[in-house]
């Protein structure tokens, strides 16, 4: 039995934070019923790769286990079936604009009248109560806004955001934790609320320490060359025969392995480089030191050296990241069944209970669950 059997989950949602929140609940057992409106989650049509009509790899990516309804909300019909699930489920989820689950009537406001334990969780990208609550908003604006991009990339090059939609990722977890949260108190006290989380708000939480090293201290963390830590040394990539490694020596003693592995003890006596911090002020010439060294020897060469002594892996392209012979071992790529695709590849959920990660389907085709949820000729 999967640990969320038995609870039932209606969301309102598109593209990714929303989704990908309520994708964790439906691979845990709940059952996810995706209210739609009758043209669909828009990102059923995002490209480059289609699954026949109303369906894509993208759209798969971010809704997998999901059941799908097409309901008008703004008609009458579309109002009472709407209200008919809402008395049957436990949680309303949405990551519509902050005033748009008010106007839609989808706030718990709205719906503790028909069942006083709903728990309605709100994702938007600003916030419900303030001057941007109406405003679109995306995570990469997000990245943007929060300080994120600024703090990624080579010193010498642009601001860079993350290559995928992290932002997004986290304000579905975060929200998701929100929501369990706010269940269990419903099912002890029979009593709902909303509960809600935004895209600026997460990604501001995102700074972490250097947030905190800004807020006390004054100190504006700049981008460090070879995306490495701020404060200790060495944690970043190095170049090699072949392409590129990343090493981290969170401690000492990962430093002391490192420069034996790499016949380097004469570093342990350089005045430049006796601990992580003192490394860190004088990374430019750690670098140029370490540099020469790794060159001599492929990725592969120098992970099988360095494997069990100190934290390092190889910077992968995509590629390699997914065809990597320990991701096949560990189970992260895995398969689903699809009425188009067949054998639908796809990222397996990294979380495991017992040592088994949760089984795993597609989302329905649009609409596909009408008759069955909503009576039939719906």
């Amino acid at each position: 039995m999967k640990p969320l059997e038995g609870i039932r989950v209606l969301t309102l949602e598109q593209f990714g934070a929303g989704p990908y929140g309520t994708m964790f609940l439906a691979e845990l057992g709940a059952e996810v019923i995706k209210i739609e409106a009758p043209e669909g989650d828009p990102s059923r049509q995002v490209g480059p790769y289609k699954l026949g009509k109303d369906d894509s790899e993208y759209f798969q990516a971010w809704n997998l286990g999901k059941k799908s309804v097409t309901v008008d909300l703004k008609s009458a019909e579309g109002r009472r079936q709407f209200e008919a699930l809402v008395k049957s489920a436990d949680c309303v989820v949405n990551n519509l604009r902050g005033t748009q689950p008010a106007k839609l009537g989808i706030d718990y406001a709205s719906l503790k009248g028909l069942k006083p334990s709903i728990v309605c969780l709100h994702i938007s990208a600003y916030g419900r109560s303030n001057a941007r609550a109406d405003w679109p908003g995306y995570d990469f604006l997000m990245q943007a806004e929060a300080g994120l991009m600024e703090l990624t990339g080579e010193p010498e090059g642009p601001p860079t955001r993350v290559g995928v939609s992290m932002i997004d990722s986290m304000s579905g977890l975060t929200g998701i934790v929100g929501l369990l949260a706010c269940l269990l108190r419903a099912r002890t006290t029979g009593q709902g609320c909303d509960v809600e989380t935004c895209l600026y708000d997460v990604a501001m939480h995102q700074l972490t320490y250097p947030g905190f090293w800004y807020l006390n201290e004054g100190d504006v963390s700049p981008r460090v060359p070879r995306s490495a830590h701020l404060s200790l040394a060495p944690v970043q990539t190095f170049p090699t025969k072949d392409g590129w490694i990343f090493i981290m020596c969170m401690t000492q003693k990962f430093w002391l392995s490192l420069c034996e592995a790499l016949g380097r003890n004469d570093l342990l006596a350089d005045p430049r480089f006796p601990d992580p911090n003192t490394r860190a002020k004088n990374r430019a010439e750690m670098t140029d030191e370490l540099d020469p060294t790794f060159r001599t020897r492929t990725t592969a060469e120098w992970l099988a050296r360095l494997n069990g002594l100190l934290p390092a892996a190889p910077v992968n392209r995509l590629d390699a990241a997914l065809d990597s012979s320990f991701a096949r071992e560990t189970g992260m790529v895995s398969s689903v069944p699809h009425p188009v695709k067949g054998d639908l590849r796809v990222l397996a959920n990294p979380i495991r209970i017992d040592g088994e990660r949760p089984s795993q389907a597609a989302c329905s085709p649009l609409g596909a669950d009408n008759d069955s949820l909503l009576g039939k000729h719906s």
